[in-house]
This record gives C-alpha cells, structure tokens and sequence, in this order.
C-alpha cells in the first residue's frame, strides 16, 4: 500500500491503557514526519476524516464501530488497535501496534473491504450497519411476530423476540450469541437469525448478497427498535416495513499482509481440539 501522510487517531479513553498507547503510536507518527490529528469522541461527525489516509482507532470493537460509517463514506482506511476484549475487528494488539506501527506507516499493510447493510425505516430514515441489524419489539422483551419478505417473496414469518441481520463479518457477534454461523467476512451473503423464536425449529437463514429483505410488524399494539451496531436507533412507523440489503459503501480495513481470519476466530473464540491418539 502507499505509505501514510496523513493519519487521524481516535481513541476510547475508558478503555484501559488506550490513552498511553496513543501517545506511543503519536510520537512514533510524529517521528515518521507524519501530519496529526487526534479525537476520542465518537460516533465521528460526517466529514471528519474526508481527505485523511487513515484512521488509527485505539479501543475495542465497539470503537471500531463508532467509526465505521464515515470511514466507509470517505473510503479511509481504519487500523483497529486493541484495547478492549476480543477484538475481532481491532486485530493489532498493542504489543503488534508497537513494534510494527513505523512499517504500517510505510505502507507495510493490505486493506480488506467489508460488506455493511443498508436499512431504512421510511422516508429520511437510513442507516448503515457494518456488524448487524436488530429488529425488536421498542418496549419490553416480549415477543413480536415479524414477516419477512425476500424480493417480493415471502420467507416465513416468526413469533420470537427479534431477528437479527448480520454481515458476515458481524456473524461472529450478536448472530453468534444467538446460534447463528461463522461466516467468511469474503463471502458475498446476509444472515437472518431468529432471536428465541416461539417453536421447535430455530435455523438462520442465509440470504444472497443482492437480495432486498422487508420485514412487516404484524403485532397489533407493538412498536418496533431497529437497531445499528447496538449504537443507533431507527424509528419505524406503524405501517413502515424495515428495509435491508447490502450496502453500495463498504468499509476499507487495515490488517497485516499474513492477516488470516480464521487465525484470529480460533483465538478469540479459543477453539481447540484435535485429536491426539495415545501411544
């Protein structure tokens, strides 16, 4: 990649350590003759990293997402560094940031382009998801019943406690907690997965990547939450189905060039397992 010149930081001070390493990696971009620009407040106000190369987001992947949408907007690429939990979308641990940022800066790294879904709850109400959609009931826990129609056809409809939309780079999060599959962040498709759903049968169901998803309220009385990332909030109308699909935007992401996803799920998901016979 071409090197960085230019190089925003945002970093989330209530995480642990996250403002020292800042200055760490800023003194090393400084060193680097890299020019600086730094905030830890975020979701990021639209047109805040237009013009810049990159975005250095030091937090957890709850950071991350406070980012994504105006990095996707203005194609910057995103270096997650974490300091949060499992951080499977900040992949450099602050020990990788260290010794590896002044190479970064050089250009020492690829950029992977993830899918994010578009939602939309009527006229002016739109959104962009890189994680997941969350369609609820706006009250309480109870449940709701919820139609699903795929480009005019209908699935099926469910009595469950919501349903959740996942990219596949999302499928390692909510739509994992609720039983959902692992998915390559590669492959072109949408997931939908039944929170607790009323019956015997509990399946996601995997959709292809051009598909238009409707999903209607048929719970008379209830009102709906459509939730982003688990940070933004849609309002939906009585009689306003939610729109879903895949975005035309998607996020650049910064990884090392020997990146390898399933290296990084078996980590933090802490697989094991093989086989080993005794002899």
């Amino acid at each position: 990649m071409k090197p960085i010149r230019k190089l925003a930081f945002v970093i989330n001070e209530d995480k642990d350590g996250a403002l020292a390493l800042g200055r760490e990696l800023i003194a090393i971009a400084r060193r680097c003759g890299i020019r600086l620009k730094h905030t830890t407040r975020f979701p990021l106000p639209k047109g805040w990293l237009r013009g810049w190369d990159a975005c250095c987001v030091i937090g957890g992947d709850g950071t991350l997402l406070g980012v994504a949408r105006e990095s996707a907007r203005e194609q910057v690429p995103i270096i997650g560094v974490n300091r949060g939990s499992l951080g499977f979308l900040t992949t450099f641990s602050a020990d990788e940031a260290r010794l590896q940022f002044a190479d970064l800066l050089g250009g020492a790294f690829m950029v992977t382009h993830r899918a994010m879904l578009a939602c939309s709850t009527g006229p002016g109400a739109h959104d962009l998801a890189l994680n997941d959609v969350l369609i609820k009931d706006a009250v309480n826990s109870r449940l709701v019943r919820l139609e699903v129609v795929a480009d005019d056809e209908l699935v099926t409809d469910y009595t469950c406690d919501g349903l959740i939309f996942s990219t596949p780079t999302g499928s390692t999060a909510y739509n994992l907690s609720a039983g959902g599959p692992i998915i390559h962040p590669a492959a072109g498709v949408i997931a939908m997965t039944p929170i607790c759903p009323h019956t015997l049968s509990n399946r996601s169901i995997i959709f292809r990547e051009n598909v238009c998803l409707r999903v209607y309220n048929r719970s008379p009385g209830a009102r709906l939450l459509v939730a982003m990332d688990g940070q933004r909030n849609l309002k939906v109308g009585a009689q306003s189905p939610v729109e879903i699909s895949i975005a035309n935007l998607r996020l650049p992401l910064a990884q090392r060039s020997d990146y390898s996803h399933f290296s990084v799920v078996r980590a933090k998901l802490k697989w094991s397992g093989g086989f080993v016979e005794k002899r």
